[in-house]
């Protein structure tokens, strides 16, 4: 599948001194991260020039996922960052990028991505903020598998907290198996 075109993303001015030079914005997305009244976005940002330099199985390009709270100033703080919790450019097989979206709810995000071939997959990662710690725990990490010409024999795969324990953030790799 071709790849099409990245379009720029709008972001407010307020954001961009938060993207790294070399990059650009793949998704902005608002929400509440962290319970309080101000508020808050994750951007994702990839490195221009990607579809040229990832190569997912020596060399994936890495997607920088920025966790943004919201301050009483109207400004933002980079309150978590992570290169490990959106796939590369061509992590997606033969369906192209996999990345299809951030979803934020009431302190949960979710990391969502949409991939394969014949074979066809989604994985979305679930994080939680964690009041105590000021900080966002990996809640659930869920996949599913069906084959193209049978879509309705769907195997499901989800993985919570009594399977991989307590995981910040930060730490969560999705290249690597937890």
């Amino acid at each position: 599948m071709a790849q099409q075109p990245q379009e720029a993303v709008a972001v407010p001015a307020n954001v961009k001194s938060f993207i790294p030079e070399g990059y650009e914005v793949l998704n902005f997305t608002k929400g509440d991260l962290n319970r309080d009244t101000h508020p808050d976005a994750i951007m994702v940002l990839y490195k221009k020039g990607e579809k040229k330099t990832s190569d997912v199985t020596s060399h994936p390009e890495k997607r920088p996922l920025l966790v943004l709270t919201g301050q009483a100033d109207k400004s933002y703080k980079l309150a978590a960052r992570s290169n490990n919790a959106v796939y590369c450019i061509d992590c997606g097989g033969a369906m192209g990028d996999p990345f299809t979206g951030i979803t934020i709810k009431n302190g949960y995000f979710s990391v969502e991505h949409y991939g394969g071939a014949a074979g066809r997959w989604t994985r979305i990662i679930t994080f939680k903020y964690s009041p105590a710690d000021q900080k966002w725990l990996l809640h659930k990490d869920g996949h599913e598998y069906f084959d193209a010409t049978e879509p309705d024999k769907v195997q499901t795969k989800v993985r919570t907290v009594k399977n991989f324990g307590r995981v910040l953030f930060e730490n969560f790799d999705i290249y690597k198996d937890l």
